[in-house]
């Protein structure tokens, strides 16, 4: 499936050279565990052999955000993913590492006793802390007013609750449920999962991705 422009910072830079003849797709969420296993090994293992010996044809991956609505902080983590998109789009991918590192902070048990901007400031304040990105950018994006739109509505949502909406409207075209789900040139990979080793991959790739 394509990748709307204003997302583009989801394609692995290093793999968004328009002759690659493969496209890898990672459904993943924040705050599923399963999600952060898949993402350390594939960021720290997998990237670098993907930049070193996939070049030729060729592998485009794209990090798709998956939201479980039965975590609430789910939605609120992807919106901070969503405005790093904004505001500082080649740093999304590390963005992500940070939240996944830091993912347990976002669990239920510790933002059931704080409102949703108190959350917000938080997933500011760590966006923040990855070089090149403005905290204050981050938290005007995502902060809500406990005011009426200009309208009158009540539902105002925030700076980014229009990508969101359109993230979710494309991923439930593709039938994904569980999280990490991988799709391999646009068809669901089972055979990976959260357990694959950095060497389970390098087998994998050398399989399927030439």
């Amino acid at each position: 499936m394509a990748l709307p422009p204003k997302f583009a910072g989801q394609l692995l830079a290093s793999s968004s050279r328009s002759e690659s003849k493969h496209t890898l797709e990672l459904y993943l969420d924040y705050v599923c565990p399963f999600s952060a296993k898949i993402f350390k090994t594939f960021f720290t293992e997998v990237r670098p052999l993907i930049e070193k010996k996939y070049t030729k044809p060729g592998v485009r991956v794209i990090f798709r955000q998956q939201i479980q609505p039965w975590h609430p902080s789910s939605t609120l983590v992807h919106e901070a993913a969503a405005a790093v998109l904004k505001v500082a789009p080649s740093q999304f991918w590390y963005f992500s590492e940070k939240l996944f590192d830091k993912q347990k902070e976002y669990f239920d048990v510790n933002v059931v006793n704080e409102s949703r901007n108190e959350t917000y400031k938080r997933l500011a304040k760590l966006a923040g802390s990855v070089e090149g990105i403005e905290e204050k950018k981050i938290l005007d994006l995502l902060l809500v007013s406990d005011k009426p739109g200009k309208d009158g509505g009540l539902n105002i949502g925030n700076g980014v609750t229009d990508d969101v909406k359109l993230m979710v409207k494309a991923n439930r075209l593709t039938g994904v449920h569980v999280t990490p789900t991988v799709l391999f040139n646009g068809v669901e990979e089972r055979s990976i999962s959260s357990s694959f080793s950095g060497k389970d991959w390098e087998d994998w790739l050398s399989k399927n991705a030439t």
